[in-house]
């Protein structure tokens, strides 16, 4: 079985991620493409399409969101994610199971009394008049029948698990500020999400594996798991192996993949990018010793926003003001620092409209 090293599986994940060349795809066709991206903090995403596509216009995933083609809703891993509302409609009942489990992971006490599908059917209700509520309104609304629960875990689990939800627009437009208010899906989008097969056969679960490889192959199974959350996947994997083609890594780990999908030579050469806070391209693996090392992994869930110097994380960066600010994680070599001042400054610049291209970056470590 052909062994895929570190640098190959590197290159096969910038390709799949629109990372090694930005691609000419409308925003919509690319947020499919990538199966969504994490959208915890509302404005990271312009920059993950940016650093993806040729000529991104921020105003048109504006118009996907106000447009209703394009949402932000709790899915994988529980977090907060933008997908195409095709997806949601898909993929949602889906990840039911998992999402109350998360929740209830935080807030098992709390919640210990609580009859989850009172609970839901209390929230229905409340949200049947289709007017929009923040968590906290929608929590009080229903907090009487359980007041020893606490609106925070109430809240939690109705908007993050038990009702299928939407945050609404303005959070998430380009550069609008705004609270997190939820609409239920069959309100904003015209119709419930899809109910699980009725005869167990698990569509949507190989429909993810195909999907997760497309984006994100060679991977192992580990690797899917980590993406979106979800434990019941052997079955949706097994379905679909005959389909798939095998490698191994370094490790022995089998990684399963498309059969015509990219894998570009290791040596292809790979450009600076900026990823955004909690980009996909990193979390989206068990093993993620194919883009970060293991020193710098903890920066992957605690929010840094990272940059790419051949491939792999090499620096963290801000905005301070009008200006980029990088910070190497290790030495640059002169090449490097160009290269990064160059991409910071057509950032600096994206992110301002035009008004700055100022960059900054500190000294490399010693």
């Amino acid at each position: 079985m052909t062994v895929l090293d570190t640098r190959a599986l590197n290159r096969a994940t910038l390709a799949r991620q629109l990372l090694l060349d930005r691609a000419d795809l409308p925003v919509h066709d690319a947020v499919a493409h990538v199966c969504g991206l994490q959208a915890q903090e509302p404005q990271e995403p312009f920059t993950g399409l940016w650093s993806r596509l040729r000529a991104f216009d921020p105003s048109e995933l504006s118009e996907l969101l106000t447009g209703r083609r394009v949402v932000r809703a709790p899915l994988m891993r529980r977090t907060v994610h933008l997908v195409t509302a095709g997806d949601l409609l898909s993929w949602r009942a889906r990840h039911d199971a998992m999402l109350r489990q998360r929740v209830l992971g935080v807030y098992r006490r709390e919640l210990a009394d609580v009859d989850l599908e009172e609970l839901a059917r209390a929230g229905r209700e409340v949200m049947a008049d289709g007017v929009p509520r923040s968590m906290p309104e929608l929590a009080r609304a229903v907090a009487a029948r359980w007041p020893r629960a606490g609106t925070r875990p109430l809240g939690e689990m109705l908007v993050a698990a038990l009702l299928p939800a939407v945050q609404l627009p303005p959070r998430g437009v380009w550069r609008a500020t705004g609270g997190a208010r939820y609409a239920l899906v069959s309100s904003w989008l015209g119709r419930e999400a899809d109910p699980p097969s009725p005869d167990g056969s698990d569509p949507v679960g190989r429909t993810l594996v195909r999907r997760y490889l497309a984006a994100f192959g060679p991977a192992a199974s580990a690797d899917l798991r980590a993406w979106c959350g979800l434990a019941g996947l052997p079955a949706a994997v097994k379905a679909v192996r005959g389909e798939l083609v095998s490698f191994r890594d370094e490790r022995g780990r089998e990684l399963l993949d498309l059969p015509g999908a990219p894998r570009p030579d290791p040596g292809t050469p790979a450009p600076v990018r900026f990823l955004p806070a909690f980009d996909n391209a990193v979390l989206g693996y068990h093993d993620r010793g194919r883009i970060i090392d293991d020193a710098h992994r903890g920066l992957s869930v605690a929010g840094a926003r990272l940059v790419l110097v051949d491939g792999r994380v090499a620096a963290t960066w801000t905005v301070a003001a009008d200006t980029v600010e990088v910070t190497p994680l290790r030495r640059f070599s002169r090449a490097d620092r160009g290269a990064v001042a160059e991409e910071g400054r057509a950032l600096a610049s994206f992110l301002s409209a035009g008004e700055s291209d100022r960059v900054r970056v500190a000294a490399s470590p010693a």
